[in-house]
């Protein structure tokens, strides 16, 4: 193969991959917010289940608390 022939594929191909790099990265950075939302809305419906069932004197005691 020609080596100017060849330099211009390498060319082709790096852009290429330069490309579908930048649209990993967006794609990811997109991603980012559901899966904070997500982890934040499942620590929230455990933090409500552990109230639920904890006892009622517990619940007085940590009411009385603060």
């Amino acid at each position: 193969m020609h080596p100017e022939t060849h330099l211009a594929l390498h060319h082709l191909r790096a852009a290429t991959l330069r490309a579908e790099a930048d649209e990993h990265r967006l794609a990811a950075s997109a991603r980012a917010p559901r899966a904070l939302r997500t982890r934040l809305g499942w620590t929230l419906v455990e933090v409500g289940l552990r109230l639920a069932s904890a006892s009622p004197a517990a619940a007085r005691t940590a009411i009385a608390l603060p």
